[in-house]
């Protein structure tokens, strides 16, 4: 697609890459199996960001993806033909000294270098290649659900900073939670805190009957509630205050409930990136300062992830496939065939309510079938 332009997503023909061309021969050549499209897709194609690569009139999208190793360059040790992988987003290419420690994913530049979204050519393709730095080796056994490793990775940075942050209290040992929107990256904090010993409570806009998140909710052994019946406020009557609240809602007005729902030396933790300029006018500004200060409440966000984060991922996910057999599979609902197709996925994108998505993807080529390169 071509940044600031919207709508304008399409084909291109592009030559393939070849591992021995970047990294001083630590390159590898990854055939693209799945690719996942998310909010982020949409909103670029929209033109509501996005940056081409230098000396680029077009942008390849795509951030969430799983592939399979073909070629290795001659200093690759960890990686071999055949194996399957994902590969994180951001790169260190700024001058912050976070790029320079190799945390780019606290860069304090304004400028990001991320693939499929800023300044770097992403993972909607048949091919690509990168570093062996950047890629996270998947188990064959999840190579079916492993397009969903780029998402959970924010979940589990999120997770790793509040339990970074509970150090200072020496002793946390929190038993609630409660997720704020149920979609796919809500879905998969919910997975995440289950696999953890979380009591989990879900809650979303939708009815509970008939709504296949509140089914997932309750299959892997949480709640679900609706807030057009019970605000998150109004829940701690009934679960008490949560421990620690994690919000990828999209609606910014929420995050006040949620302040107001945690418990002392509580957490909140906000993976939502909301634009726009809402704006309300009725928080009780003082009662939640009293409760966070006299409370040792905490509140962080939490957006990219670094590889440690990925590989936390894929040890949840192997979990939760060897806990709860198909689950993740069932958040796989919406398969497009073939790149020539990415239209649908916008459409699905645009359209999220009338189809009841929650992970859209792109099947570049099947997982497990040989390639004929």
């Amino acid at each position: 697609m071509k940044p600031g332009k919207p709508n304008s997503a399409h084909l291109v023909d592009v030559e393939k890459p070849a591992a021995a061309d970047v990294s001083g021969g630590r390159g590898v050549l990854v055939e693209v199996f799945r690719v996942g499209a998310c909010g982020t897709d949409r909103e670029i194609n929209n033109a509501e960001y996005g940056t081409a690569p230098d000396g680029e009139d077009f942008l390849i999208l795509g951030h969430e993806n799983l592939g399979r190793v073909v070629e290795v360059g001659e200093n690759v040790t960890e990686f071999a033909p055949g194996n399957y992988v994902v590969a994180t987003v951001r790169r260190p290419c700024g001058s912050s000294v976070y790029d320079k420690i190799g945390e780019q994913h606290f860069t304090t530049d304004t400028e990001y270098f991320e693939r499929g979204i800023s300044r770097l050519h992403g993972y909607m393709a048949e091919y690509y290649v990168e570093n062996a730095e950047f890629l996270v080796k998947v188990p064959n056994a999840l190579a079916e659900v492993g397009v969903l490793l780029e998402p959970l990775s924010i979940i589990e940075k999120g997770l790793k900073q509040a339990s970074d942050i509970q150090e200072r209290m020496k002793v946390w040992r929190p038993k609630t939670a409660a997720v704020l929107g149920v979609g796919n990256v809500g879905l998969l904090a919910v997975m995440a805190l289950r696999m953890r010993g979380y009591a989990v409570h879900g809650f979303g806009r939708e009815p509970r009957d008939g709504y296949l998140n509140a089914e997932l909710c309750e299959a892997i052994g949480a709640t679900y509630d609706s807030t057009a019946e019970i605000s998150v406020e109004q829940s701690t009557e009934k679960y008490g205050q949560y421990d620690l609240i994690f919000e990828c809602t999209g609606f910014s007005p929420i995050i006040f409930d949620a302040m107001q729902s945690l418990n002392e030396n509580g957490i909140l933790l906000l993976a939502s990136v909301t634009g726009g300029d809402r704006k309300t006018d009725q928080v009780p500004s003082d009662k939640i300062n009293q409760m966070f200060v006299l409370g040792n409440r905490a509140m962080v966000g939490t957006v990219n992830a670094g590889r440690e984060h990925f590989e936390m991922g894929v040890k949840d996910l192997a979990l939760c496939e060897a806990m709860h057999p198909g689950w993740l599979g069932r958040m796989m609902t919406h398969k497009i065939d073939g790149l020539e197709n990415f239209a649908r996925a916008f459409d699905i994108l645009s359209n999220a309510g009338k189809y009841k998505a929650i992970k859209t993807f792109i099947e570049v080529k099947r997982p497990g079938r040989e390639s004929p390169v």
